[in-house]
C-alpha cells in the first residue's frame, strides 16, 4: 500500500514510545514536551511578568496545558497564526482526596473515574501512580512511582459464572485499588509520598494524582508494523505537534506557528487549562500586543488564522466493522484521517479539507477519511471549540486507532510519523 521509510518513520515513533513511558499524567508530558522546547532554543515566559516582542521560540506552561510558539524575523503584529492544537489527558483512575481506605484486610485507595474510561481494561493490571503535589511554600513537585503498586483485581469466574455474558461494573464498588495488607491507616498515602520524594509529609498539601498500566509502550505484530501503548488519546498528537514545531522554527514560515496541548478534554475542556477557557486567546492577543499591535492587528491575525486539531480516530475494527460507516473504514497505517461530522461534533469543512490535502501532499503523506455511521453517536474534541471559542477556522484530523479509551491503545507503527510530517508541512506554510 505504501512504502516503509524504516530508518526515519522508526526514529519518531521510537521517540514516541519513550515520550508516553515517561508521561503517566498531562503534568508530565508538558515538562517533557518543554524539555524538548527547550533543546530546539523555545525559552519559557511567564504569563504574570511582561511579554517582550522579541523573535524566537517561547511557551507557556499552565498545570497540565502547554502552548508555545516561534516568531520568524518576518513576523509583524498582524501575521496570521497556523495552530496544531491537541490534549495532554487520557480517561483513568485518578486519587480521591481522602484516599485511605480498604476492607477485610486489604489496603486500598480511593479512585475517582476521570474521563470516558474503558473500566475493564484497568483490571487485573500493574499499576504505577503519578502526578503532582502541592506543596506548603506555593510550589508543586512532580512524583512518578512508575513500578507495579496497585492492581484492581478482578471477580474469579467461579463467584460469578455469568461474567463472560456480560461485565457490569459498579464505578464505586468493584474500581478500588489494592496496594497492601493489613488495616486501612489514614495518612497511608501521605507518608508514601513523603518517602517517595524525600519531602516532608507536613509540607505535601494537596494532589492530583493519577494511576497508569506500568507495561512498557512496544512495537507489536508478526512484523512490527503496529504499536501498543497507553495514552496515546492523545499524546500522539502533543508529541508529533512538538516534533512539527521545532521542525518549523528550523525554517522561515511566513505564519507564526503555534501549539495548544490543552487539558480536560476527556471531560468537557471547561477549566483554566481546556480548550474552552481563555489561555490560548490570551496567548496569541498578548503575542500580537508585544509585537506592537493592537486590536485591529489581532482581528486581521486571527482571521488569518488556521487551526488542525489534531485528537485520534477510530480505526476500522475487523471484529466490529458494522460500527463504521460502510464507505469510510479508515485503516492503521494509512496515514492521518480527516474528521466530519456535518453537526459539528468535528468542526471539519471543505475549505479546512483542502488546507489539509495540502499539507499531506506537501509531506509526501497518504490520508483518509472518517465520518460516524448515522445510527452511532459521535465523539468529539477540542476542534469545534477553538472554532466558537477563538473565531478561528478550525481542521479536526489525527490518527486512526483501536481501543481508544483503552488503558492500552494499538495504532500503525507509521502513522505517528505521517501525522507529524503532515503537521510540520501545515505550520511552515
Amino acid at each position: 500500500m505504501h512504502q516503509h521509510h524504516d530508518r526515519f518513520d522508526r526514529r519518531h515513533t521510537d521517540d514516541l514510545l519513550s515520550f508516553l513511558a515517561a508521561s503517566p499524567t498531562p503534568y508530565h508530558a508538558v515538562a517533557n514536551a518543554a524539555e524538548r522546547l527547550e533543546k530546539a532554543g523555545f525559552r519559557a515566559v511567564d504569563e504574570t511578568e511582561a511579554w517582550d516582542g522579541a523573535t524566537g521560540g517561547r511557551y507557556v506552561v499552565r498545570g497540565g496545558a502547554l502552548i508555545a510558539w516561534y516568531v520568524p524575523e518576518s513576523a509583524t503584529p498582524a501575521t496570521p497564526f497556523r495552530v496544531v492544537g491537541a490534549h495532554t489527558d487520557s480517561p483513568n483512575l485518578r486519587v480521591k482526596p481522602q484516599p485511605d481506605t480498604g476492607a477485610h484486610g486489604w489496603r486500598q485507595l480511593g479512585v475517582e473515574i476521570y474521563g470516558g474510561t474503558l473500566l475493564n481494561t484497568w483490571l487485573d493490571r500493574d499499576l504505577g501512580l503519578a502526578g503532582r503535589l502541592a506543596l506548603r511554600d506555593g510550589g508543586t513537585r512532580l512524583v512518578n512511582a512508575d513500578r507495579p503498586l496497585l492492581r484492581v483485581p478482578q471477580l474469579a469466574i467461579h463467584l460469578d459464572r455469568g461474567v463472560n455474558d456480560g461485565l457490569k461494573l459498579d464505578r464505586q464498588r468493584h474500581m478500588t485499588p489494592v496496594w497492601g495488607l493489613g488495616e486501612a491507616r489514614e495518612g497511608d498515602l501521605l507518608a508514601f509520598l513523603a518517602e517517595e520524594t524525600g519531602l516532608d509529609a507536613h509540607d505535601i498539601v494537596g494532589w492530583d494524582l493519577m494511576l497508569h498500566s506500568v507495561e512498557a509502550p512496544a512495537y507489536l505484530g508478526r512484523d512490527r508494523e503496529l504499536v501498543a501503548g497507553p495514552r496515546m488519546d492523545n499524546l500522539l498528537s502533543v508529541h508529533a505537534g512538538t516534533a512539527a514545531l521545532t521542525a518549523a522554527a528550523e525554517g522561515a514560515p511566513p505564519y507564526i506557528p503555534v501549539l495548544a496541548a490543552f487539558d480536560h478534554e476527556e471531560n468537557g475542556s471547561q477549566s483554566d487549562t481546556g480548550a474552552e477557557g481563555p489561555l490560548l486567546g490570551n496567548v496569541l492577543e498578548r503575542s500580537v500586543f508585544a509585537r506592537g499591535g493592537g486590536y485591529e492587528d489581532r482581528a486581521r491575525a486571527l482571521a488569518g488564522t488556521v487551526c488542525l486539531s489534531s485528537d485520534t480516530g477510530h480505526a476500522v475494527h475487523p471484529n466490529y466493522a458494522e460500527r463504521h460507516d460502510p464507505t469510510h473504514h479508515p485503516r492503521a497505517g494509512g496515514g492521518p484521517i480527516l474528521k466530519v461530522n456535518v453537526n459539528q461534533r468535528y468542526a471539519t469543512d471543505a475549505t479546512g479539507r483542502a488546507v489539509f490535502t495540502a499539507a499531506c501532499e506537501r509531506a509526501g503523506v497518504p490520508w483518509q477519511t472518517f465520518v460516524s455511521n448515522n445510527a452511532v453517536p459521535c465523539g468529539t474534541t477540542i476542534g469545534p471549540i477553538t472554532a466558537a471559542r477563538h473565531g478561528i477556522a478550525t481542521v479536526d484530523i489525527g490518527v486512526a486507532i483501536l481501543s481508544m479509551h483503552s488503558a492500552r491503545e494499538l495504532a500503525g507503527a507509521d502513522d505517528p510519523h505521517y501525522l507529524a510530517a503532515t503537521l510540520a508541512a501545515f505550520l511552515a506554510g
